[in-house]
């Protein structure tokens, strides 16, 4: 979606050019009422109905459609508020074809549209591993559904990828760069500070801050905060 006619004009052609089939739509109401449609958003910011992070918190409210926010706010605070959105990449204006196109595909090979597997780099489940406990916290792969005490928790799609590594080995610390590397892409050169942002996040909706534990130096780990009272440690 972009309401500027002439770059809509060319980056559609483009995107036709590489065989993608493409519907143009102007409005983040639009927008949301073809979404049902399409396979990949690409979603400009400025858009004259809604703003765009808003239309991408209401895509990501529906559906696990692979989003690729284009925009002209490079600071690094908008990049962390559209990841957190739900956002899986952006493209920063002025950009190449070959630069659009290339995280296209980079977007479909971590895994969008839930593929659980690919998106955590791991073989496909079988029945027995689709869950992923941790006392009464609980992740299931197959519905992609996290619950706490069998209250289901609301996460974003990279908030539930990044706990369920966390339960891949309850207690055990993973490093900054593996949890990089398996959320988001091997090849991720935008800043560390997106993980931090989504642990932020994660500890808040599960909450208690104690269910993660940041390892100073090397990354993080799943622990039961009724296990650590009385423990001192430090923490970040």
């Amino acid at each position: 979606m972009e309401d500027d006619e002439s770059l809509a004009g060319t980056m559609v052609e483009a995107l036709r050019r590489f065989g993608h089939d493409v519907e143009h739509v102007t409005t983040g109401l639009e927008a949301l009422t073809a979404l049902g449609k399409a396979e990949f958003v690409l979603l400009e910011l400025g858009l004259p109905d809604l703003d765009g992070q808003e239309v991408c918190r209401r895509i990501r409210q529906q559906s696990w459609i692979p989003i690729i926010v284009v925009t002209g706010r490079g600071d690094e605070l908008n990049r962390v508020l559209l990841l957190e959105t739900g956002a899986d990449d952006f493209v920063v204006k002025p950009y190449s074809m070959r630069e659009l196109l290339a995280r296209m595909d980079a977007v479909v090979r971590r895994g969008a549209v839930g593929e659980v597997g690919r998106a955590l780099r791991v073989p496909s489940a079988g029945p027995a591993e689709e869950r992923r406990r941790h006392g009464p916290l609980q992740v299931d792969l197959r519905v992609r559904r996290a619950s706490l005490h069998d209250r289901e928790v609301t996460l974003t799609r990279r908030e539930f990828d990044l706990l369920a590594v966390l339960l891949d080995d309850p207690g055990a610390v993973v490093g900054r760069q593996e949890l990089i590397e398996r959320v988001w892409d091997e090849n991720w050169h935008g800043s560390t500070r997106t993980l931090d942002v989504h642990v932020g996040s994660l500890r808040t909706k599960l909450g208690d801050r104690r269910w993660i534990e940041s390892v100073r130096g090397v990354g993080f780990r799943v622990r039961m905060p009724d296990t650590d009272r009385g423990v001192s440690r430090s923490s970040g």
